[in-house]
């Protein structure tokens, strides 16, 4: 059975999207094998560090980039990040976020709306970063988002499904893409996301900060496989009293 989902022009069959804020260059090739992911983050800071270092070069040609306009302060300046991604040739995704709590980060919903209605006038492919409002997540998408992404906790946390009721909601209401960022700290966490409903799960500090970075990209990518297949099975119901697995008479006589 084929399953997908769509973002802007572009199918995608993978549902794990590779974050690269804290990796070392040299370990993303490895980690997009191992993860089987098709699209992976980028800080426009990192594009043309140096020579050396420009991260573009490590990222093979057939994944699709998502540069983030991390950094940005309100509206204006995402804006202006997101354009000058696709001066450089970064294409036409962007995942809008916008931040200006310095302590736990946390998206501003009402610049992220500004931002969003001038960027999808524009024609980019906009991923946004929200704080989990089902109010906010309807006018992100009437604004024209491609997804909309809610933290599941504080970026680079780990604390895992802290919001986990509210993105439910959103999953329920909400038909473009749910795609969970932030905050997801292990594969059982990313598994429970697909279990849920969500499109799709974006991880970056739980596997940039484990011991193998290779092999906990793998456990991710089959945490979200199994969650997602959990889902699309659908599961049984939830009792309050035992139901035997067997049958429990007409096999002993007195």
């Amino acid at each position: 059975m084929k399953d997908s989902f769509i973002l802007g022009d572009k199918e995608f069959s993978s549902r794990f999207i590779l974050g690269s804020g804290k990796f070392d260059p040299s370990l993303i090739d490895a980690c997009i094998k191992e993860a089987n992911t098709q699209i992976i983050t980028l800080a426009l800071r990192r594009v043309g560090e140096s020579r050396v270092e420009n991260i573009l070069n490590y990222i093979p040609k057939n994944i699709t980039i998502l540069p983030n306009t991390s950094g940005a302060r309100n509206a204006d300046e995402a804006v202006r990040i997101a354009r000058l991604s696709r001066e450089l040739g970064c294409g036409d995704f962007i995942k809008l976020e916008v931040i200006r709590d310095s302590k736990y980060l946390f998206p501003d919903n009402n610049e992220t709306l500004k931002a969003t209605e001038t960027l999808a006038k524009e024609g980019f492919v906009v991923l946004a970063y929200m704080y989990p409002d089902l109010n906010f997540a309807r006018d992100l998408v009437n604004a024209g988002v491609a997804s909309v992404m809610p933290l599941a906790s504080p970026i680079g946390s780990n604390q895992g499904l802290v919001m986990k009721r509210m993105i439910e909601i959103l999953v329920s209401e909400i038909k473009t893409p749910i795609i969970v960022d932030a905050g997801i700290g292990r594969p059982s966490q990313a598994c429970e996301a697909m279990e849920m409903g969500c499109a799709a799960v974006m991880a970056n500090t739980a596997i940039a900060t484990s011991s193998d970075i290779v092999m906990m990209a793998r456990a991710f990518k089959n945490a979200i496989v199994a969650g997602r297949e959990g889902y699309l099975a659908g599961f049984g119901s939830v009792k309050s009293k035992a139901s035997a697995s067997s049958p429990l008479t007409g096999f002993l006589r007195d």
